[in-house]
Parts: structure tokens; sequence; C-alpha cells
């Protein structure tokens, strides 16, 4: 499995971006998807994920700002609004399948937010 991910870049507080993530390879029909960040310095975080059956779960940061969609079994969209410098971070998508809830990567899409 490969993840590609997309979108990010540079916005100004109260700004929004709009994150993608391909996945390939042997992707199962159920799956789980979603996006975590690590900012400088601080350990790898849950931002929201969502499974192939609408499920979703987020982070209480992104409650309300930020939103999860999904339109296949490869793809999620992360739509971010109300950026803060404090979301500045490198967003990672992942993707978790299988009986042992194997998780794949993506590369990692930067995200800067200015004041």
């Amino acid at each position: 499995v490969q993840l590609q991910a997309s979108g990010g870049g540079s916005v100004q507080t109260g700004g929004s971006l709009r994150l993608s993530c391909l996945g390939s390879g042997n992707i199962f029909n159920t799956n789980t998807m979603g996006w975590s960040r690590q900012a400088p310095g601080k350990q790898r975080e849950l931002v929201a994920s969502k499974t192939t059956v609408g499920g979703t779960n987020y982070a209480d940061f992104a409650k309300g700002r930020f939103t999860i969609e999904r339109d296949s079994k490869n793809t999620v969209y992360l739509q971010m609004n109300n950026l803060q410098p404090e979301d500045t971070a490198i967003y990672y998508c992942h993707l978790r399948q299988g009986t042992y809830s194997r998780y794949f990567w993506g590369q990692g899409t930067l995200v800067t937010v200015s004041s």
C-alpha cells in the first residue's frame, strides 16, 4: 500500500486548506483512513479519521474547524478552516486495515500558518 498526500502550503491565520490523500496497492474494501500531524518538537497526534462505512473520529482541536471526507476506499480529504498558527505541522495521511489493524503512512505534507 502506498499513500500520496498533497495540498499542504502556507496560509495566514484564519485561512483554509484542503489536504488530499490517494492510496494505491492492496487496499481492502473496509478500512479506516485519516490524518495525523506532527509539529516541531512534539509527538505525532491524530487529527481525524473516517471508516469506509462513515464512522468518524476527531481530535478535540479539530472539531468545528476540520472536516474529514471520503469518496472511495482509497481516498481521504481533510478540509481545514480557520487555521491557527498552532496548526502548523507536517500532516500525514494514514490507512489502517486488516485483521491486525496494520497501519500504512504517507510521506507527509507541510502546513504552515502564519500570524
